[in-house]
């Protein structure tokens, strides 16, 4: 007997967006591209001062860094898409570069980090605390598929807890 549910869509989705200008391929961080550097279980991009300086050269505006005035207005926005679209959110992290959400859905992720984003963006721009024409979020987004109810304890666990200090006020 299975004791999973059969579905088209996992249990749920760990997403993470970043904001623009935060994470460039190249630096220490590591980063993964479309170019075989984004299967699981390989390595994550090298690090190279050269890429990381050549991809701070390409940036058309300054990156983005939330204060905690726009992380509160993100967070509300996160919400927001959530009751109005009816996902469950399991948990969630709006961090100074990045946001991090467990979201169970029926729906491919990409619907919801488009959503997050837009909503999100929309909020702080008719709120005074983005330019109207600025870039808030980078290209790039990751959706983890959690099949597993202990996949899904496991990334609730690190939205929550695994963040590092709390965030400094920055006002």
């Amino acid at each position: 007997m299975n004791e999973y549910p059969e579905s088209n869509y996992p249990i749920a989705y760990l997403i993470t967006i970043r904001s623009y200008g935060t994470w460039l391929h190249g630096n220490e961080k590591g980063s993964v591209d479309r170019h075989g550097f984004n299967i699981f279980g390989t390595p994550r991009m090298f690090q190279s001062q050269i890429l990381s300086d050549f991809m701070k050269q390409e940036m058309k505006e300054e990156p983005v860094l939330f204060d905690k005035a726009e992380r509160v207005c993100v967070l509300a926005a996160v919400k927001e898409v959530c009751d109005f679209r009816g996902y469950e959110l399991l948990a969630v992290s709006i961090r100074s570069n990045h946001l991090h959400a467990v979201v169970s859905a029926n729906t491919k992720p990409d619907k919801i980090t488009n959503e997050f984003q837009a909503y999100a963006t929309r909020s702080l721009r008719q709120s005074g605390l983005i330019e109207k024409d600025k870039t808030v979020w980078a290209r790039g987004k990751s959706r983890c598929y959690l099949w597993k109810p202990r996949h899904v304890e496991i990334a609730i666990d690190y939205v929550l807890y695994g963040q590092g200090d709390e965030i400094p006020k920055f006002d």
